[in-house]
């Protein structure tokens, strides 16, 4: 009997590039491109709008203070003497703070949710009231801060000052509203950011990974520590620097809860104030030029404390990207 396959002539070419738009419909398709790449183009002008906006309003406190206004520890509205430390300071302890709380947490949320630890009629729901949060209007937690959670840590921040008060970070006594309540409420708010993004992440790192290393004869801990986590950790570094982008940006809550005091203090049970939170308090009633351009400077500081970030996760998880290969 013949040979099929050597009977009949490969006289077929076959373009295997089915990207290739050369026929019907080059019109709509063109178009349909220059659509998206005129979208594409607008976003990143109106990226280089908002910042030049930014910066030409803050130009007459650039004029005046010039970089000596970054490490300025003084804000006197009446004699205008302004200076950003306090803001600063407060501004990266409170989002460092709550980065600490929210990714041990979020990984667990993560894991709990993404491997079969428990039925599925329980993680489903898990993973959705989670993420529910983030759907909470940042002044309603900002509410709840106060009626709950001030309340419910006042006595764990008085057990911190009373058994270790020899450390500068919990060397004052509380007086409610704190640095450690404005890190324990980002946290809270960033949660579903960083437990939504790390369980997508570990979903998709193939099972064939997993069961390999199971059936070397590792423990599912081993699997998940030696094997799952480290196949996602760009993905999970990269969710971290979202939530900690949120965490710089957030506004409302933190205003309620973090105390609103320019003074600068090394102890987290001290209040203290974030950028966001003095825009929103004193930018509606800045009346003089040179106050208005401080505040604004200010936003031109969180700007690009924001974009350095942003930046830096982009290299983070481009860099683990590489090393994984």
């Amino acid at each position: 009997m013949a040979n099929v396959s050597e009977e009949v002539p490969n006289s077929v070419n076959i373009d295997l590039d089915i990207t290739n738009k050369k026929g019907e419909n080059l019109s709509i398709d063109d178009g349909f491109i220059w659509l998206v790449r005129s979208f594409a183009f607008l976003t990143v002008a109106l990226l280089f709008w908002i910042s030049w906006v930014i910066f030409d309003k803050a130009r007459p406190a650039i004029a005046k203070f010039g970089l000596g206004f970054f490490w300025g520890k003084d804000w006197d509205v009446p004699n205008e003497i302004f200076g950003a430390l306090p803001y600063i300071y407060g501004t990266i302890i409170s989002s460092a703070l709550s980065l600490l709380l929210a990714v041990p947490i979020g990984l667990a949320v993560a894991l709990v949710t993404s491997e079969d630890f428990l039925p599925d009629w329980v993680r489903m729901p898990i993973a959705f009231v989670v993420e529910l949060i983030a759907a909470i209007p940042s002044v309603i937690i900002g509410l709840w801060g106060i009626y709950v959670l001030i309340p419910f840590l006042t006595p764990l921040q008085d057990w911190l000052y009373n058994k270790f008060q020899v450390i500068p970070l919990f060397n004052t006594q509380a007086s409610g509203p704190s640095m450690l309540i404005a890190g324990v409420i980002l946290a809270i708010m960033i949660l579903p950011t960083m437990a939504a993004i790390s369980r997508d992440v570990l979903l998709v790192v193939p099972r064939e990974l997993r069961t390999g290393s199971m059936a070397l004869g590792s423990t599912r801990w081993e699997t998940i520590f030696r094997v799952l986590l480290p196949s996602g950790a760009s993905g999970i570094v990269g969710a971290a620097m979202l939530a900690l982008g949120r965490a710089l940006g957030e506004t409302m809550a933190v205003t309620m809860v973090i105390g609103n005091s320019s003074v600068i203090s090394s102890s987290l049970l001290d209040p203290g104030y974030s950028i966001p939170a003095v825009l929103a308090n004193e930018f509606p009633e800045a009346a003089s030029a040179l106050h208005i351009g401080s505040l604004t400077y200010l936003a031109l500081i969180l700007f690009a404390l924001t974009l350095a970030v942003n930046i830096g996760a982009v290299m983070l998880v481009q860099l683990l990207g590489v090393k994984k290969k």
